[in-house]
């Protein structure tokens, strides 16, 4: 990870928490889907996803007034919520992205 703060890898973990609670929706076509259902509160896309997941996935994010962070790397947000690499998750629950985004913010990440 290039962040090593704690701030940083607790908002890892919290993930994986919020995944395990089913209040994550893992994978571009699914962050999609669940933008366009307005069913998202928060979403992290990697920082090196491909240019062809991000301009499928940002336009609708502004469009849909998602915030959205550029964060952690595709293998960092896949391992945290115990999947395969994943170039963005999106979070359900309000309180979970709220404390998610504290972290970020906190954590000297880049936001």
């Amino acid at each position: 990870m290039r962040e090593s703060s704690g701030r940083a890898e607790q908002a890892l973990r919290l993930l994986g928490l919020a995944a395990r609670a089913g209040g994550v929706v893992p994978g571009t076509d699914r962050v999609r889907i669940a933008a366009r259902r307005d069913e998202l509160q928060f979403v992290l896309v990697a920082d090196d996803a491909s240019a062809n997941a991000r301009e499928k996935l940002l336009p609708l994010l502004a469009a849909r007034r998602v915030p959205y962070r550029e964060v952690y790397t595709r293998a960092e947000l896949g391992e945290a919520v115990g999947r395969s690499p994943l170039s963005a998750i999106g979070l359900t629950d309000a309180s979970l992205a709220g404390r998610i985004r504290e972290l970020i913010s906190g954590s000297g990440v880049q936001e």
